[in-house]
């Protein structure tokens, strides 16, 4: 190693939409060396390349600080925040009803996943019962919105890989679940369906028909995908050994969902720490122990089917239910009592938290936001080194995150 390089000597690339390579000249001394000069080593320098904030693999406005040694990754740093936009604050200066606009869109794949945990922080502290039908519709829609969720993601990723067929047969089967979610809710991403003490409204005559009718295709045509890319052999070339994360390096960083699960970690809140009707339901936790690429992409696929037959339960469910309301009556002005507390859900990509403190007004003095996102994609720093380049987007497609649930 020369003494340039011992000195942290770099330049810099930076690679993006409209970006181009920034031109270094040279220092003198860095060309190859004299002829006749003997036994000195030739000059060589670290190159830091940007990948982003706008470039295509990164999901949206993130990026990554990579240092290379060749082609070898030899340290990375995600920077992010381009996209936040304070929504913590903004939950202080709205009301209960009004939070639940903000909190479901920090993950615009999870929207439904997302209003749970503000609803079920606010009922904890009023200590108010959700009536039994709107319990078993929320985890029903629950389920469905993390089936939605892996869809997306079992799509894109293989298109990342240069598989282009995967993301249209994700689509088909998105279509098929979006039109019963959009029945239900009148919204395709941003649902606010939920309300403190249960749901906005009944659910639509015959709609639940329709939904297992939906779940039952979906599970029909799954294997369309599974048999395309699973066993595919640049697929398997591409991601498996790839992107390795250990079991301490996991809990070390409070990675958390699917990626976690592919690592060997045996969580499910649903299982661990039941909500809603989860605590009546046989929640089977599927878990893999290469904590790779590949891994992750096969935990992902299983959860799909585990989500189905959930669905499934939660309709057999509903139809045994005797009618009854589906939300509770509310004051014009809604006060949460003094106090605080602490609700977390296992959303589609992790563990969301929200941490609640209330002065008894009709706005929370705090409301914390854990997203599962944000601690997920801080691993990055451990799990690119020592990669190639060429691996860096099949490793950053694989850690399955929304940039909006980063930034917050």
């Amino acid at each position: 190693m020369s003494e340039r390089h011992a000195e942290g000597t770099s330049r810099e690339l930076h690679v993006g939409i409209g970006a181009g390579a920034e031109a270094v000249r040279p220092a003198p001394g860095d060309g190859p060396a004299a002829p006749g000069a003997q036994g000195k080593e030739l000059a060589t320098e670290d190159m830091v390349l940007n990948i982003g904030p706008q470039h295509p693999s990164t999901h949206g406005v993130l990026r990554l600080r990579l240092t290379l040694d060749g082609e070898l990754i030899s340290s990375a740093e995600p920077i992010v925040g381009y996209m936040h936009r304070g929504a913590e604050k903004l939950f202080e200066v709205r009301d209960y009803r009004q939070i639940i606009v903000l909190a479901n869109r920090h993950d615009w794949l999870s929207a439904f996943a997302n209003e749970l945990g503000v609803v079920l922080a606010v009922e904890r502290m009023l200590g108010m019962e959700t009536p039994p039908r709107a319990v078993w519709t929320r985890t029903l829609l629950a389920e469905l919105n993390r089936v939605l969720n892996h869809l997306m993601f079992l799509g894109s990723y293989p298109l990342e890989l240069g598989a282009i067929t995967p993301v249209f047969y994700a689509f088909r089967e998105r279509e098929t679940l979006q039109a019963v979610m959009e029945e239900v809710s009148g919204g395709r991403m941003h649902y606010m369906f939920n309300r403190v003490g249960g749901l906005k409204e009944e659910l639509p005559e015959g709609w639940s028909d329709r939904a297992a009718r939906a779940v039952a295709d979906v599970r029909r045509r799954l294997p369309d995908i599974e048999n395309l890319i699973v066993d595919n052999e640049i697929f398997l070339a591409r991601t498996r050994g790839v992107g390795v994360l250990d079991r301490e390096t996991i809990m070390q960083y409070g990675v958390s969902g699917p990626i976690a699960r592919a690592s060997g970690v045996d969580m499910d809140l649903r299982r661990d720490e039941p909500y809603l009707a989860y605590g009546e339901l046989p929640v089977r936790v599927v878990t893999r122990e290469a904590g790779d690429c590949h891994a992750r992409f096969e935990v992902l696929l299983e959860q799909v089917k585990v989500s189905l037959d959930l669905a499934d339960a939660c309709l057999e469910r509903l139809r045994e239910l005797p009618p009854g309301p589906i939300n509770q009556r509310l004051p014009k002005v809604l006060k949460v009592p003094e106090g605080h507390t602490y609700a977390w859900t296992e959303n589609p990509l992790g563990l969301n938290g929200y941490y609640l403190v209330s002065r008894g007004e009709k706005t929370p003095w705090r409301l914390k936001l854990r997203s599962a996102s944000y601690n997920n994609v801080q691993v990055l720093r451990e799990t690119l080194p020592g990669h190639l380049v060429s691996d860096m987007v099949a490793i950053l497609g694989s850690m399955f995150f929304v940039v909006g649930d980063i930034d917050k």
